[in-house]
């Protein structure tokens, strides 16, 4: 997708802070961070959002999962916790619409998510 600023990350066209990287997913801090630890982890295949899974594409999520423990370890939240968000549609929240999750930690959360 030319115009998907996650695709453009992906490419490097777009510079990003990089927490990990492999060759199924990128994760980078999120450039408005509503947390200390605020992480973005994007696969690199475009998927739009999580309507956009599929049967030949669904396997992204594991690598997007065990992406998300990777990342929660390096960032070092891994023990305290985190939080994990998916917004799904414009009316949920995406702003970009290519399937990402949000990690969320480095101080205490509560059970309140809106």
């Amino acid at each position: 997708m030319e115009n998907c600023i996650f695709c453009r990350i992906i490419k490097g066209e777009i510079p990003s802070t990089k927490v990990y990287e492999d060759e199924y997913v990128v994760a980078f801090k999120d450039i408005k961070p509503v947390t200390p630890v605020h992480v973005l982890v994007v696969p690199k295949t475009h998927i739009g959002s999580l309507e956009g899974l599929n049967d030949g594409n669904i396997e992204n999520v594991v690598h997007i999962h065990r992406a998300i423990k990777k990342v929660a370890e390096i960032t070092g939240i891994s023990k305290d916790g985190y939080r994990v968000i998916v917004n799904c549609g414009e009316g949920a929240g995406q702003t970009v619409f290519h399937l990402h999750y949000h990690i969320l930690g480095g101080t205490k959360l509560n059970e309140r998510l809106i």
